[in-house]
């Protein structure tokens, strides 16, 4: 497959040729599935934390004696059937992380990419031309690369002048290639690499295709 590489003011600078396999059969999608849900997963913080019976304030002294009274049996203020006692099966600090293989993340992220590469929402461009860190220059980019609705921006090093031009931007994220995965790659409308990101993801996953094949 080959995709167009542009110069940051929108010009053609060249074709290149993606050199790791797309999947054209279904394999992948669960991949893709379990990758996503582990990725939403691993984000949830799992502090919510209530206190047991054992854990509120309270005294353990019996408020009104057994019988006599007319009142319902009353053991303990910390009881969970009163006001700020303790609570019953209530939640408690844990981790939602959900672990898949490394084969499967690597099979998430080569399908989701061959999708994206396959619908035309991937743009390359020779360098981000950002020499200064200026929300204009930014927007100028996007606007000369034709790109519409959200974008992921992955740049192959970190570029301090590209990530404060574009952290004002709402549709707009910067994120390392080595850190890319499929939750990212689906998430946004549009995905605009360097040509040396999507250089070293193109020959990992090429890699990857080999090993596991």
């Amino acid at each position: 497959m080959t995709i167009k590489i542009n110069q940051a003011d929108g010009t053609e600078a060249g074709d290149y040729e993606v050199r790791f396999r797309l999947i054209s059969d279904g394999r992948g999608t669960q991949a893709v599935h379990d990758a996503v849900v582990a990725y939403s997963a691993a984000q949830r913080s799992g502090t919510a934390c209530t206190k047991t019976v054992a854990e509120v304030a309270g005294s353990g002294r019996k408020p009104w004696r057994q019988k006599g009274t007319g009142r319902a049996r009353a053991g303990y203020v910390r009881s969970p059937i009163w006001r700020g006692g303790g609570v019953v099966f209530g939640p408690k600090p844990r981790s939602f992380r959900k672990r898949i293989s490394r084969k499967t993340r690597r099979l998430a992220l080569r399908k989701a990419l061959g999708e994206r590469l396959g619908s035309g929402d991937v743009r390359l461009v020779e360098s981000f031309g950002i020499e200064r860190p200026k929300t204009k220059d930014f927007l100028a980019l996007l606007q000369a690369q034709e790109l519409d609705g959200t974008v992921l921006v992955v740049t192959d090093a970190v570029d301090g002048h590209l990530v404060l031009s574009a952290r004002n931007i709402p549709f707009a994220e910067v994120v390392l290639e080595s850190s890319l995965n499929a939750y990212e790659v689906l998430k946004y409308d549009r995905l605009l690499f360097s040509r040396a990101a999507f250089e070293q993801v193109d020959a990992r996953l090429a890699s990857w295709t080999e090993s596991d094949s």
